[in-house]
């Protein structure tokens, strides 16, 4: 006999007799391995009749080389259920090919692609000069330039102060190549850093990023504006002018500087673009004044104070650190650190700006590139002419043949003794006077001028970047309860809402805020977003998606993430409990916009890399051999549209979810061409529906002529490599006995395709049926309906100058809307409300927990395990953790009590504990009399009744109705017709108050058992039951006893 193995399948049996139209019978050979089969006595007595089927034994599930038994070989599904051909093996038919024509949908509008209608029609516009390089300088020149720059190069010396100004623009020129890239991979929008991170990173991060960035922004308006007050206070104490006392002059001056600075953030971005200016050339004036004043011949008050114009000895003594007693290099460098920050103030207008793609990377590295070598300039120059240490006494001259210490050894060499700095601390000289630069400088109000301009330009851009960010923030309504703020006004959309957000925050802050606490805060919040955007740049590169084509050249993925880790790292050197302050703030708005979970997708890298991981994974997958004890169920579920066969759809999420693959399928039958349109408008709308029930799984639809043609494709071509679904699950069909020939040929098909792929098939089978679709389409019309009328009343409200003509349409409308709701919302006859009443309420068993009860599993026949598993999986839900399992199996009367032993042992190897163990010794009784007449009576419509006719009409009869039933048949196959009835008679006995009834389901050899008897015996074996779910295994062990 030709030899035949299907795909993976187990060894055929070559004791086959092909040449018998009867059931083949098993001998025991040997193969040639040692596998051998084994005939169990009970088989033939606990059925009544011979069968190929096998009852469940143990050693199906050895390995192939076992000690402790011989592993067995059960038939496999093609023995059981191929057609018995005389004419050599057992015929299966090939593969059918896919013909390779597929959906022509298409992706998407890419929403961030289009330009904004009428937005920004006829505003103000800045180009890379006035909208992000003079913003940036500006923002980076701050009060640390006029302040503290000396005080950091007299702790650290020049040496390692170039090594902090370095390491400072390492961090910023890192996140501006990121920056840049990022913001030339596409069209940038307003919202500045939240916007590039949100659109590379997605919502989570962008969201959670965005709103603590807004609000450092607000915040640090109030520092940069107390730090104006305290130089403003400082003036009127020098004047004696304090109006209250410090502090509260402080708050005055404070409240009175934002008001103003509103004032001008509202007059529109061209105003405060035009205050930025000015205050700009103040600054510059600032600086150069203080080159300018290195020059002018020191004063003897001056060298009393340290100055000494420019000296190599003063250079080469303040080369080398001399840190205080508090002091360290990381304290040194967190506290100039934040005075390189601010490379975003352009980036946060990138609303306002002509072209951001070429501004914003030009403009930023351009501004850290000249603002860095300001700072080395004014700090070297600082440092070559002035003295760590000074007493600013004008009488401290070195006394000839007067001792010096070493420390003050350079100013005893230029004529003056600070020794006595050594012992008392002096207030003069770069580790003592803040206000070095002012002495230094050749005109002191300059430098007053320049600290003013700095803290009131930092505070500008702050308090228009809050805003800007903010408004961007509530416009993708991301923060559902933020949206009032998303509106803006007058042609440059102006954020009024959030400029006035942003004033309470500061002068909230202004006067109650500690700001000295506040600042490693606000500091720690800016290196967030710089740190997300370094991790942007390399998420986005290292996903690899063909999406990512920046047109900034000059990055690399590596470095941006260094200048991830790096933004972290400086993070905990300025404060380590901000920093972890900062980080649980981040995770908690991350998880809370990820519970959220906003409906927007921008195509983030996180997809890209998610995909890509995916792929990998899969093809992993596939180069590796499946196991026994890694099988999943992984179900094709036929349910229609996901909302048409709720209860299918929950149980069959119950066995796959967290443990394999689910797919809700759906067959669009008719004419491709009209079914494609109805199928893609279907898609979105389904997988939607899955994931905001919270069901973990696919939805997939098919367009073909028939059902039978779109589920043989489902079958076939379903899923990816190892992830693809190995069981088919389908709804009873209720209908049969009233349904044409041609529909039940197509359903008993499809259960002989699902055998013939080698597919585990699940049947359930609701008494109230499975299909709510009718119900689901006139809610759906109700809610229609309701909508257009609630349009139809808004559009009729008085609107003070529309045409008539739309009133006359309105009344159409009204007409229309009237009669479909007459029709569709009319309430339908009580029987029929009571009826789809128990419908839903069948519908929705599974979706709640269950009462305590049974699982009940009829494990008749070894189908490697499957009848087994899935109800094993049940038991593990929370919703059925209170169903026990009840194991009943077919045994013969005298040896009951061993067949149950060894089935408790079979399960105790398998780990799976059950509340019982029965053992059916009378199913070979023959059924009852009343049940025979009710299985005649279901198929005496389907009967071709031949066996009372001659010969030439009975074949007649059989060509014009092949589909009915012969006397032949039924003679042939009475006692498995038989079986089904006295099957159904012993679970009313004993599973009739069960949750949920699993039975092994019988099979149908092709073409020798006709669809209407087929449909029979599955219609009384599950008749008047609970949800009944008929399983079939594929014959391959899912089970094992093996470690």
């Amino acid at each position: 006999m030709e030899r035949f193995k299907s795909n993976g399948g187990e060894h055929v049996n070559p004791a086959y007799d092909s040449n018998l139209d009867e059931p083949p019978v098993y001998q025991d050979p040997n193969f040639s391995n040692g596998e051998q089969r084994t005939v169990r006595p009970s088989v033939v007595s606990a059925f009544g009749h011979d069968t190929l089927d096998r009852v469940p034994n143990i050693d199906f599930y050895r390995n192939a080389g076992s000690v402790s038994g011989h592993r067995a070989v059960r038939p496999s599904l093609q023995e059981l259920h191929d057609v018995f051909q005389k004419n050599g093996g057992i015929s299966v038919p090939d593969t059918v090919e896919d013909d390779g024509e597929g959906s022509d949908g298409t992706p998407s509008d890419d929403l961030e692609s289009a330009e904004p209608p009428n937005e920004n029609k006829g505003g103000v516009k800045f180009g890379w000069i006035r909208g992000v390089l003079v913003r940036c300088m500006l923002n980076i020149w701050g009060v640390m330039l006029f302040i503290r720059l000396s005080w950091v190069f007299g702790q650290a010396g020049w040496g390692l102060g170039i090594v902090v100004i370095a390491l400072s623009c390492v961090v910023t020129v890192i996140t501006g190549l990121s920056m840049s890239a990022i913001c030339t991979n596409g069209v940038v929008r307003g919202g500045g850093a939240y916007y590039l991170i949100s659109r590379s990173l997605g919502p989570e991060f962008g969201g959670s990023i965005g709103l603590i960035f807004a609000f450092a922004n607000a915040v640090a308006v109030a520092m940069y504006v107390v730090g104006f007050a305290e130089t403003v206070v400082d003036l009127l104490e020098e004047n004696s002018a304090i109006m209250v006392d410090e502090i509260n002059d402080i708050r005055i001056v404070g409240c009175i500087t934002v008001v103003l600075l509103l004032a001008i953030s509202v007059a529109g971005m061209e105003w405060e673009a035009k205050a930025q200016i000015v205050l700009l050339v103040i600054l510059l004036v600032a600086i150069a004044n203080v080159f300018v004043g290195t020059f002018i011949p020191a004063t003897a008050e001056k060298k009393s104070k340290g100055f000494f114009n420019y000296e190599m000895g003063i250079f080469q003594e303040n080369f080398t650190p001399n840190f205080s007693e508090n002091e360290s290099f990381f304290t040194v460098f967190s506290i100039f650190f934040p005075a390189a920050t601010g490379i975003l103030a352009g980036a946060n207008i990138s609303g306002d700006l002509r072209d951001p793609q070429a501004a914003i990377p030009k403009g930023t590295l351009l501004a850290i590139v000249i603002t860095g070598i300001t700072y080395l300039a004014v700090a070297l120059s600082v440092s070559a002419s002035v003295v760590r240490d000074a007493t600013g006494n004008i009488t401290d001259l070195l006394i000839p043949g007067g001792n010096c210490s070493h420390s003050a050894f350079v100013s005893c060499e230029l004529g003056y003794n600070f020794s006595s700095c050594a012992e008392q601390t002096c207030r003069f000289g770069l580790m003592n006077d803040f206000q070095v630069m002012t002495m230094v400088s050749g005109f002191g109000p300059l430098i007053i001028a320049g600290t003013f301009s700095a803290t009131l330009s930092s505070a500008l851009a702050s308090l228009v970047s809050a805003p800007k960010v903010f408004q961007a923030l509530c416009k993708d309504n991301i923060y559902k309860a933020l949206h009032f703020f998303a509106k803006g006004h007058g042609k440059n959309n102006e954020p009024i809402r959030g400029y006035i957000l942003t004033f309470i925050i500061s002068v909230a802050f202004i006067l109650i805020g500690n700001l000295n606490t506040i600042a490693p805060i606000i500091s720690n919040f800016f290196l967030a977003s710089y740190a997300l955007i370094n991790f942007s740049c390399f998420h986005a590169s290292y996903a690899k998606s063909p999406g990512w084509r920046p047109g900034y050249k000059y990055y690399n993925m590596w470095l941006s993430l260094v200048g991830a880790v790096l933004c972290c790292a400086v993070m905990f050197v300025i404060n380590w409990w901000a920093a972890l302050l900062t980080y649980a703030i981040e995770i908690l708005l991350y998880i809370y916009v990820t519970v959220k979970k906003p409906d927007v997708n921008w195509g983030s890298s996180t997809q890209a890399v998610t995909f890509v991981s995916a792929v990998s994974n899969a093809l992993s997958l596939s180069g590796v051999e499946d196991h026994v004890k890694n099988f999943r169920p992984q179900i094709l579920a036929l349910t229609g549209s996901a909302r048409s066969r709720p209860a299918l759809l929950d149980l069959a999420h119950s066995f796959s979810k967290n443990y394999g693959l689910c797919i809700t399928c759906e067959v669009f039958e008719g004419p491709r061409s009209e079914a494609l349109e109805e199928m893609n408008a279907g898609m979105e709308k389904n997988q939607l529906w899955l994931r905001k029930n919270k069901r973990k799984a696919f939805y997939a639809a098919v367009a073909c002529e028939s059902f039978r043609e779109g589920t043989e494709s489902l079958l076939q071509a379903s899923g990816l490599g190892r992830m693809k679904p190995n069981t088919l699950m389908i709804g009873f069909k209720r209908n049969w006995r009233m349904a044409d020939a041609e529909s039940v040929q197509s359903y008993v098909g499809i259960l002989h395709d699902a055998f013939d792929f080698e597919y585990g098939t699940l049947v359930l089978r609701v008494n109230q049926g499975l299909d709510v679709s009718h119900i689901v389409e006139a809610e759906e019309e109700m809610l229609k309906a309701a909508k257009e009328q609630q349009a139809l009343e808004d559009e009729m409200m008085p609107n003070g100058g529309k045409s008539k003509g739309l009133f006359r349409k309105s009344r159409k409308s009204s007409q229309q809307v009237l009669t479909t709701r007459v029709s569709v919302c009319g309430p339908p006859p009580p029987q029929v409300a009571r009826m789809n009443e128990r419908l839903l309420e069948a519908s929705a068993q599974f979706k709640k927990k269950q009462p305590k009860g049974t699982i009940d599993v009829w494990w008749l026949f070894d189908d490697g395990g499957l009848t087994l598993l899935l109800p094993y999986i049940l038991t593990t839900r929370k919703k059925w953790k209170d169903s026990k399992l009840r194991i009943f199996i077919a045994g013969q009367p005298d040896r009951s009590e061993l067949d149950k032993q060894e089935m408790k042992s079979l399960l105790q190897k398998f780990r799976i504990n059950c509340t019982d163990i029965k053992v059916i010794d009378d199913i070979h009784v023959k059924p009852s009399s009343a049940s025979l007449k009710q299985l005649e009576d279901m198929i005496e419509p389907f009967r071709l009744r031949e066996g009372s006719k001659d010969k030439i009409q009975a074949e007649a009869m059989q060509r014009e109705q092949p589909w009915k039933i012969t006397d032949e048949e039924l003679n042939s196959f009475e006692e498995k017709t038989n079986l089904q009835v006295r099957l159904n008679e012993v679970l009313q006995e004993n599973s009739k108050s069960a949750n949920l009834i699993i039975v092994s389901m019988p099979i149908a050899r092709k073409e020798s058992v006709s669809d209407f008897l087929y449909m029979a015996w599955l219609d009384i074996l599950t008749k008047d039951l609970p949800p009944t779910l008929l399983i079939r295994g594929n014959h391959k062990s899912v089970l094992t006893f093996y470690s």
